[in-house]
């Protein structure tokens, strides 16, 4: 895998070989960002982090900072081997364990950017829920959703833009004011 652009544009990093991770491919990727626009100075949360590929686009892109979660053990070596090859270890920080759990004691911590992109074998809205309360009033969710299930509501927001690829749908929601 790689980063598309940016400071760290063209890089390669890791990647596991695990059936539970679905690393987000350059082209879904690429066309994420190029929706969000600039991001220059956004702090961003990646839930599912599986490789780290989002979270490592977005300081390529110029975010501020980055907050890794991932369960996975496997996935959890590869992200922190990923800190060290692309040296952005002071612009992220990586906590190993469940995205939920750490949810559940950090209630007021907030984000520009909230990246949800579970395994697609196990999504649930009402966890895709309870990560959306760390979406600041003038960030977004960004949702990776299996193709086949189509858009979800998500309480407390509405979407303001979806777009269908290979096997996945990208839903950005915006909280309602």
């Amino acid at each position: 895998m790689r980063i598309i652009t940016g400071s760290l544009g063209k890089r390669q990093f890791l990647s596991t070989k695990s059936r539970s991770t679905h690393p987000m491919g350059d082209r879904v990727r690429s066309a994420m960002f190029n929706m969000l626009g600039d991001i220059s100075g956004l702090t961003v949360l990646d839930a599912y982090a599986g490789t780290g590929a989002l979270s490592f686009e977005a300081i390529s892109r110029g975010a501020k900072h980055a907050t890794l979660i991932e369960l996975e053990k496997p996935a959890q070596q590869i992200i922190q081997q990923n800190i060290d090859l692309l040296g952005v270890a002071d612009k992220v920080t990586f906590i190993p364990g469940n995205c939920i759990g750490w949810s559940n004691r950090n209630e007021d911590v907030e984000f520009d950017l909230v990246f949800c992109d579970p395994p697609y074998d196990s999504v649930l809205i009402t966890s895709i829920e309870k990560l959306a309360r760390h979406v600041n009033a003038a960030g977004l969710l960004v949702l990776s959703w299996p193709k086949h299930v189509g858009v979800e509501e998500v309480g407390g927001f509405i979407v303001v833009q979806s777009r269908c690829y290979a096997n996945a749908t990208l839903v950005f929601y915006r909280r309602i004011r």
